[in-house]
């Protein structure tokens, strides 16, 4: 389907994405089943959305934040059922051999030491790949979407206190790999 450039419909799209995006993606960080997968279904959502503008208008959404959400909602279900039906019919290799890692950029914690050394971070990040999916949103929520301790407990329908656990354990293993 050929679409013209519609400057009314792609300044709406800006708006309403510079509005929910940061939310959308805690969202999708917390309900997904693998964080590898957040990407795809956050690039799904928004290219939902643009196609819903495109063919509805500017103006066919009131409540836009209710919307996007209730789009990442829909893609997250469609992904995993899209996936489960394909696992039928196709041998999918194991995720532990080679699988991508997240990409997660050098957090407030350790900058410096991220920075000054490639390997030192792809081990830090193999050992999160090895981790629980729990740990693994832990972390993406953490670091890469700046959540604080609680909204990670909340968005993850854990304790403060569990949030912490995983979080400073594994923190300790990164340490003990570069002592």
């Amino acid at each position: 389907m050929q679409y013209m450039y519609d400057t009314a419909v792609s300044a709406r799209f800006d708006a309403i994405y510079e509005a929910t995006h940061k939310a959308v993606l805690v969202y999708i960080g917390a309900k997904c089943r693998r964080v590898a997968d957040v990407g795809d279904i956050f690039q799904d959502t928004y290219t939902e959305l643009y196609r819903v503008l495109r063919k509805r208008g500017a103006d066919y959404l009131v409540c836009e934040k209710a919307f996007v959400m209730r789009l990442a909602r829909q893609k997250l279900a469609r992904y995993y059922s899209l996936l489960q039906r394909m696992q039928m019919f196709v041998s999918l290799p194991a995720q532990s051999n080679g699988a991508a890692p997240p990409h997660w950029e050098a957090d407030d914690f350790n900058v410096e030491e991220f920075a000054l050394n490639g390997v030192m971070l792809e081990e830090a990040r193999a050992l999160l790949r090895n981790k629980p999916q729990d740990v693994q949103k832990v972390f993406f929520l953490f670091y890469e979407m700046e959540q604080t301790i609680p909204e990670v407990a909340t968005e993850l329908g854990m304790t403060e206190s569990n949030v912490k656990n995983k979080l400073y354990r594994t923190l300790k293993e990164i340490r003990r790999l570069w002592a």
